[in-house]
């Protein structure tokens, strides 16, 4: 290509961009401005179902279908009320103790089971729920990726005149990288706003929405983390929000708050991290579903997601992962993974490993970025193909090289009866007989939480008595061996 053509095509370019920021303006009908949109509706409703399905995969739902109907129907009832009613609303509820809500464009919303058991009344969750809503009816997700793609358009242009860019041009979202976008603050309380607008529509208190914002910043402090992101790495700081919430709705009085049926909707929930579904005693990883046991190496920084299940080396330069494999046996699931472009796989060793068919093979990869150093171990059990997949940076692959085989080899049974038998906490709700404070409550109710821990999701302090006859959320049973 000339310069004089490279010009030309990059001046084509800039005139798209202005063009596209011309006619690319719509009324939002959410607030009546106008506002940078280069995705049509039916397109954001169909990447909403596209990434719906990625992310509902990854994270994982709760299996309750009561829960998951009570969340739905309320969502529902807001969503009616608001400027995009017809939108194919989805509301679903995610299996993880992180306190946290998310929504993706054309009208999927998403709440953690975490911030169900930290919410105190129907009220709250009209709040929460609400203002993710509105994240949608005002198109906040489909404008950052309508910059993006602006932004796109003016990388090619400059990626035609310096072809060094060219590496930088990657702008491809995930359903999970949608979800997790952080919003600015006026996209923040453009949201609480409509939140507000649609609890006074459907007659909910307005007021504990402030609650919602005071308990998420005691949450935060607090700490503790699951599968997905904190409130604080995708909203900012609710303190200023809660007073701003505050100012708006003062003299506001009456409406639903619901508290007894938000308590009996989530009495028996499971609280915190599900053993069944996996967890990690000091460096060995045990699945009571799915009974199975393996080991990693000691003092690497250890992952346990729904779909894969692992550990990083300190210096973050070597990986052990395990995930389910595609393939009927162990010779399928390695004849698929070694047909992958880029991955040179070594002669296979077909063997068994603790009393299980397995295939084994080391492998290189070699890319501009690097080459990697590898083990694949494909291993049949439980009508399931597991692949163990042990990598690091090729010139120090040798010094992880044993550190991985016994990892990869540690797979086996689990027969542990303690172990196959364990059970996660559960939320219980119960009526104090007399007054008592979380301090209190934890030995008259045998809680498996701290005062701490109940004080937080009770929304009242640690030493501070509530009232004889209050029904108070406990957490009970969930001791692991």
């Amino acid at each position: 290509m000339t310069p004089y053509r490279a010009a030309n095509l990059g001046f084509v370019l800039t005139f798209s961009v202005l063009v596209a920021l011309a006619t690319g303006c719509s009324v939002n009908p959410a607030t009546g401005k106008r506002q940078l949109s280069l995705i049509p509706e039916s397109q954001e409703i169909a990447m909403g179902k596209q990434y719906d399905q990625q992310a509902s995969g990854s994270m994982g739902l709760y299996d309750d279908p009561e829960l998951t109907a009570y969340v739905s129907d309320l969502g529902k009832e807001l969503a009616a009320t608001s400027e995009r009613p017809s939108l194919p609303w989805t509301f679903r509820v995610v299996d993880d103790p992180t306190v946290n809500a998310f929504a993706l464009p054309g009208g999927y919303i998403y709440v953690t089971r975490g911030i169900l058991a930290h919410l105190e009344s129907e009220a709250e969750l009209a709040g929460v729920v609400g203002h993710e809503i509105g994240h949608v009816t005002a198109r906040h997700s489909v404008n950052q990726i309508s910059k993006q793609q602006l932004a796109g358009l003016a990388t090619m242009g400059a990626m035609i005149a310096k072809p060094e860019l060219q590496q930088f041009g990657g702008l491809a979202e995930t359903g999970l990288g949608l979800m997790f976008l952080k919003f600015g603050r006026d996209d923040e309380r453009q949201s609480d706003d409509l939140g507000l607008r649609y609890l006074q529509r459907s007659n909910y208190d307005p007021r504990p929405m402030a609650d919602v914002m005071e308990m998420l910043q005691l949450v935060s402090a607090a700490g503790g983390s699951g599968r997905v992101p904190g409130w604080m790495s995708t909203h900012p700081a609710p303190a200023n929000r809660r007073q701003r919430i505050l100012d708006q709705v003062a003299g506001a009085g009456g409406g639903t708050v619901n508290r007894d049926r938000h308590l009996n909707a989530i009495d028996g929930m499971v609280f915190g991290l599900d053993p069944r579904e996996g967890y990690f005693k000091e460096d060995r990883f045990l699945h009571p579903d799915l009974r199975f046991r393996f080991d990693l190496p000691g003092g690497w920084a250890q992952i346990n997601q729904k779909t894969v299940v692992g550990a990083m080396a300190p210096e973050k330069d070597a990986i052990i992962q395990l995930t389910m494999a595609a393939g009927a046996t162990p010779a399928e699931a390695d004849r698929k993974f070694y047909e992958q472009e880029g991955i040179t796989g070594g002669s296979g060793s077909s063997s068994r490993i603790n009393g299980l068919p397995a295939l084994t093979r080391p492998f290189t990869v070699t890319a501009e970025q690097g080459s990697l150093r590898g083990i694949t171990a494909f291993i049949s059990y439980g009508g399931n193909v597991y692949r163990l997949l042990a990598y690091a940076i090729a010139e120090r692959f040798s010094g992880y090289e044993q550190a991985m085989s016994l990892s990869v080899r540690s797979f086996a049974e689990l027969t542990d009866r303690r172990v196959l038998d364990v059970e996660p906490k559960r939320l219980k709700i119960v009526t104090l007989s007399r007054s008592r404070s979380p301090r209190e409550m934890v030995g008259a109710y045998s809680a498996t939480v701290t005062a701490e821990t109940l004080a937080l999701i009770n929304h009242t302090g640690v030493d501070v008595k509530l009232p004889s006859g209050r029904r108070v959320k406990m957490v009970v049973g969930g001791e692991l061996p």
